[in-house]
């Protein structure tokens, strides 16, 4: 595991799913890890727990990232706590299914201001007081790859993708390096039995021949985070056990 022993991590929406993945893997590798949630404080509780247990550093802080002044206090209280931030996660998100002919304006809105605005507000934030470090946006393989019910949703990875690549540009020359994970389908519980075919086809069409967990999500971040990706920035680092390599016709 590569050693981040004395940095501070931010990780959005880590209260459960890939945020938790995320924010495990840091506290493995060292990290002091800030668990931001938003509603859900007992799961950010139980993060917080499983990280002290493990003998790591957590604090769970709550904040509604679609409030722009909500993400900067979010960032300060970050360094009042831990004296520092290296790495900023852009893990929370939503994934609601709308089909495109229906959809209302104000699910679309949601969706940007969810899934996008946020990582534009909390990466600011995080740039004013960063010096030099990293920070990661979890999009999705569908920035890429379309799919039913999902338009808003693969509009908003597309944008946050290229979010990256332009913060890479822009705050380059500060030592600070933007980098994007884009995860394909993610395991958790009930998941087999919530959509069987789903599942079923992508252990077919992946290569590796399972689906992805949490972990592996977080292991990439951690890659990125690391002195091993030092020169790595405005790059899309995608984790889909090679499902993008299988033939479509």
């Amino acid at each position: 595991m590569l050693d981040l022993t004395g940095t501070v991590a931010l990780v959005t929406g880590a209260s459960g799913g890939i945020g938790r993945g995320i924010a495990l893997r840091f506290a493995a590798a060292g990290s002091a890890v800030a668990v931001h949630y938003h509603r859900q404080a007992d799961r950010a509780a139980a993060v917080v727990a499983e990280i002290e247990a493990a003998g790591g550093q957590a604090v769970a802080l709550a904040a509604d990232l679609a409030d722009d002044g909500a993400c900067h206090a979010l960032v300060r209280a970050v360094v009042t706590w831990g004296g520092r931030l290296d790495t900023l996660v852009n893990n929370a998100g939503i994934q609601p299914v709308e089909p495109l002919p229906e959809m209302p304006v104000a699910a679309w809105r949601l969706m940007l201001e969810t899934n996008l605005t946020s990582a534009f507000s909390c990466t600011q934030a995080a740039a004013e007081v960063m010096s030099g470090g990293s920070v990661i946006h979890i999009a999705s393989i569908e920035a890429a790859q379309p799919s039913p019910g999902h338009a808003h949703y693969s509009s908003a990875k597309a944008a946050l993708v290229m979010h990256a690549r332009n913060a890479a540009l822009e705050y380059g020359a500060r030592g600070i390096r933007v980098n994007t994970v884009s995860p394909g389908l993610i395991d958790r519980p009930g998941l087999a039995e919530d959509w069987p075919a789903g599942v079923e086809r992508w252990r077919k069409a992946a290569p590796l021949g399972r689906l992805g967990t949490p972990a592996d999500v977080g292991n990439a971040c951690v890659f990125l985070a690391s002195p091993l990706a030092e020169w790595i920035t405005g790059h899309n680092l995608v984790v889909d056990g090679g499902v993008g390599s299988h033939p479509t016709w």
